[in-house]
């Protein structure tokens, strides 16, 4: 299958509400779209989602190294899978995410293979962005309503054991609840706070501290399961966290490992959730597809882990005029070819950057 053009569009998705971290505050999320036209006048669909607020690359960079695959001569799946090992990790998840897009919609003009169709709805969990404790408690109900039972609270900005306490009083002791600090505490800091969070029920802790040494010391001294995020972005960093104990399992963000086929390879070594990094509509419906990939693993330990995939909900708006669906606290994909998503052409016109 040959290439025959690249279409690189940057865009942003505006949220309803601030997204407030320990590690900033955005008003937008901005990434960049992918088309890859094949010669048989396919379309397959990739994202790249910088983290530039984590030290990454950035929008711009991202953009500039898709174009240049469009600089080639000549471009098919071999060359341009050989080219992505060279891309940062969110180019490279574009273009792997596109290439994997486009089998599978040729597969469906072959053989009428349609894979949303037949993947089962991914349960997921709320995000919920830092703020006043009372607040934080208000939009967890608001998630329950809907159908909810598993919470992610962004803690190291504000009141944490506040926020924590509160959220548990408003969703009830079933509830999962779960912490992330982004990798913003200090060892002594990470142990005092998670000591003040094991009455609470706490289902895991994301990302306490920076470098998996660190994680491998506090996992030792807590009640509360250790989880990876930003420490973990290859096989070989999921080996060595699984060898020194560093974590119990790990979030996977699809711009962060650089693709699809590097996060089946970390989760083969760790029990795995996927994880958005604020994506847009095809990065997500890429997510819940790994997602599927995973649980279909059998019955090793953190299959049953919610995924953090409702972000969607977050954004004001979309560019895709099919998406996948949230339903009742499930994520369900489209039942349309390769990942299914569809572009509103007019919606990503008005959020081009």
């Amino acid at each position: 299958m040959q290439i025959v053009s690249v279409d690189v569009i940057p865009y942003a998705l505006p949220f309803r509400e601030p997204y407030v971290t320990a590690r900033g505050r955005l008003e937008q999320r901005e990434m960049a779209l992918l088309r890859l036209r094949s010669d048989e006048g396919l379309i397959g669909l990739g994202e790249a989602v910088p983290l530039s607020m984590r030290g990454g690359a950035t929008l711009a960079q991202v953009v500039e190294e898709l174009e240049r695959l469009g600089e080639r001569e000549t471009l098919d799946e071999a060359t341009l899978s050989g080219e992505a090992a060279a891309l940062s990790s969110p180019a490279r998840c574009a273009a792997l995410t596109a290439l994997a897009d486009l089998r599978g919609r040729r597969a469906v003009a072959e053989h009428g293979e349609v894979a949303g169709a037949s993947i089962s709805p991914v349960r997921c969990n709320a995000t919920l962005v830092a703020g006043e404790p009372a607040t934080v408690a208000a939009e967890a109900e608001r998630w329950a309503a809907d159908g909810f039972t598993s919470f992610k609270l962004k803690l190291g900005a504000g009141e944490d054991l506040a926020q924590v306490r509160a959220v548990r009083d408003a969703v009830g002791a079933t509830a999962c609840i779960r912490v992330d600090a982004n990798g913003c505490w200090d060892l002594e800091t990470a142990k005092r706070n998670l000591a003040e969070l094991e009455p609470f029920d706490v289902e895991l802790a994301e990302q306490p501290v920076a470098t998996l040494e660190e994680a491998a010391e506090l996992a030792a001294s807590t009640l509360i399961p250790i989880a990876a995020d930003e420490s973990v972005q290859n096989r070989a960093d999921a080996e060595r966290a699984a060898e020194t104990g560093a974590c119990a399992m790990t979030g996977i963000k699809l711009s962060k490992v650089g693709g699809p086929e590097e996060a089946i390879a970390i989760g083969e070594i760790l029990p795995a959730y996927l994880s958005s990094a604020l994506d847009g509509p095809v990065g997500i419906a890429a997510a819940a597809q790994v997602a599927e990939t995973l649980s279909e693993a059998g019955d090793r330990p953190g299959t049953g882990l919610a995924h953090g995939l409702a972000t969607q909900r977050l954004f004001a708006s979309t560019v895709a005029a099919v998406q996948c669906e949230l339903r009742g606290g499930m994520l369900h994909l489209p039942e349309g070819p390769g990942l299914g998503v569809e572009i509103d052409e007019a919606a990503l016109q008005r959020h081009r950057l």
